[in-house]
């Protein structure tokens, strides 16, 4: 299994700036920068949900944490940067894990027509969502993720931290689950 303690580490730690399931003094805590355009970032959020699921036998749903950071790769990615901000502008109005949800799922559909019916099944205002998106209101706030994946040594979606230090290895269940393990010995 490849965790590279020494070369890997979060550069900016878990904060309560972050959107996070669970709590921040959790056991295990999962940092994920995503692009929501990827496939597979997609994919790596699904095997994540599936290994909190296996884990939580083990450490129990309170001690389980999930962070998700925007890594929107514009350069092969034409929507990512749009999508990201949807989830900010859903975010401000207590809806980030809804339209985070959505935005994978419907990944091959992120223009702004879909974007609003996204909004607009979330329940959002869509007045107040379409104004943040025209004013690019939540900039700011993807680039400041951008930045500290950067500085973790990140250059493209996706990339994980268990407990701050970088996964590497294969993109499996059982991989991720030995990995929590290791983290927490």
């Amino acid at each position: 299994m490849t965790y590279d303690r020494d070369n890997r580490s979060l550069f900016v730690l878990p904060s309560t700036q972050d959107h996070i399931q669970g709590v921040l003094n959790a056991a295990v805590v999962f940092v994920m920068y995503g692009d929501y355009e990827c496939f597979q970032s997609a994919n790596v959020y699904r095997l994540i949900k599936v290994a909190q699921q296996q884990l939580k036998v083990s450490f129990g749903e309170n001690n389980l944490g999930f962070i998700f950071r925007h890594f929107p790769q514009v350069q092969i990615h034409p929507y990512a940067q749009r999508a990201a901000e949807a989830a900010e502008a859903a975010a401000a109005q207590g809806q980030f894990w809804q339209m985070h949800e959505m935005l994978f799922i419907h990944q091959q559909e992120l223009g702004n027509g879909y974007l609003v019916e996204y909004a607009n099944r979330s329940g959002l205002d869509i007045s107040q969502f379409l104004q943040d998106l025209s004013k690019r209101t939540y900039v700011n706030r993807i680039k400041a993720d951008i930045e500290g994946g950067l500085r973790s040594r990140v250059e493209a979606a996706p990339a994980l931290f268990i407990n701050g230090i970088r996964y590497l290895d294969r993109w499996a269940v059982e991989q991720i689950i030995a990995a929590v393990v290791a983290a927490n010995n």
